[in-house]
């Protein structure tokens, strides 16, 4: 494992599921922790202040990363959350920028609640797990960016089965997500873009009923072709709710 997944995993194994906010974050943050969490303030004192009543409060919790992505300073991380027994699931998707010393200097999340009957065939968190392919990362990315680019943004519908067979794709999401084709067109930015082997991350907000959304797709791509897609969405909640910079 890199030293900057560690440090990832890390934040949240010892912060979050061991209880130990001011002693993990103090360790595995750099002089600066940006933070866009739109309920957690910046800084170690921020994310202290949420996270210990929150301990308090959810004196059991069992946190599994599924999915990890690590492509230069930045660290992307897959994880389900059980909270006192079953009281509540979450998937959360993580993405984290580092220093030079590979500590965490910022960091953009969405949350969503885990059901165990969701809108794909298996569960929200099936499929592959380990990366393959490490030499096409580079065109695993690129193939990402002129999907979301052509189809998600500009709204090319005829340019679909350039990059996934519909038949075969696979797609994991809440209940409450629409299909992939409901979306097309519907992407305002696209923030991120980050890879490793076959699997290709993207953080992107996305335009829903005029409504702002926050939305992480993580792509598995075999032979060209995108063939897994695992999506984790959140509304982005009113500005005045805000106490940091905001989501992006």
């Amino acid at each position: 494992m890199s030293k900057k997944l560690a440090n990832a995993t890390n934040l949240y194994m010892e912060g979050i599921r061991d209880g130990n906010a001011l002693e993990a974050v103090t360790k595995y943050t750099g002089q600066r922790y940006t933070q866009h969490s739109t309920g957690v303030r910046n800084g170690v004192d921020g994310f202290v202040e949420f996270f210990e009543p929150f301990v308090k409060r959810c004196p059991v919790r069992d946190i599994k990363i599924i999915r990890s992505i690590v492509d230069g300073q930045f660290v992307f991380v897959q994880a389900f959350q059980d909270i006192n027994h079953g009281e509540n699931k979450w998937v959360t998707t993580d993405l984290f920028d580092t220093d030079v010393e590979d500590k965490i200097i910022e960091h953009w999340d969405v949350i969503s609640a885990f059901e165990t009957q969701a809108s794909s065939e298996g569960g929200r968190l099936d499929g592959p797990t380990k990366h393959t392919d490490i030499e096409k990362t580079e065109d695993n990315k690129n193939l990402v960016r002129d999907f979301l680019c052509d189809v998600m943004v500009l709204g090319q519908k005829e340019e679909l089965p350039k990059y996934l067979n519909t038949e075969e794709l696979q797609v994991y999401s809440a209940s409450d997500v629409g299909p992939l084709n409901s979306y097309i067109g519907g992407y305002d930015h696209v923030f991120k873009i980050i890879g490793q082997g076959d699997f290709v991350v993207a953080y992107s907000r996305v335009i829903e009923n005029s409504k702002e959304v926050a939305r992480f797709d993580l792509f598995q791509i075999k032979e060209d072709q995108i063939r897994h897609i695992w999506v984790n969405q959140e509304p982005v909640p009113p500005k005045k709710e805000w106490v940091n910079g905001g989501k992006f």
